[in-house]
């Protein structure tokens, strides 16, 4: 990837779009908020696969992001928790336990920062 420095951003052309990220929120992504995303989007996107593919049936995945930053030091990102919703689905808590363990060990992101960010998980299902 290459970037380009703006008047108060970088940005990089990516196939789907041009990426604009600044520690400002006005005139880009911040960083923090791409890390976060990344690990998120990750994790909701193998989770969805292995469900799939061990043929479990649900209308819908949400996914919530709760970050804790280290404000005393250099406001490094500590701690991500995750919270699956699954929606429409039937699946048994064990079952689900056991693909968010898979989750953990197949997503790239989250094994890439797991010794320096604190990953965890919560999930719920609803009826649609």
């Amino acid at each position: 990837m290459e970037f380009t420095m703006n008047e108060h951003s970088f940005s990089t052309k990516l196939p789907f779009g041009e990426l604009e990220v600044s520690g400002n929120e006005e005139y880009g992504f911040r960083p923090y908020q791409l890390l976060v995303s990344a690990v998120t989007v990750c994790s909701g996107g193998v989770l969805r696969k292995i469900l799939n593919k061990q043929r479990l049936t649900f209308e819908d995945i949400k996914l919530r992001a709760d970050v804790t930053r280290n404000e005393a030091s250099v406001n490094e990102i500590t701690d991500i928790h995750i919270h699956f919703t699954i929606i429409g689905s039937q699946i048994s808590d064990e079952k689900l336990e056991k693909a968010l363990a898979l989750t953990r060990k197949n997503c790239p992101i989250v094994q890439s920062v797991k010794d320096s960010i604190r990953i965890t998980e919560t999930f719920e299902q609803t009826k649609m």
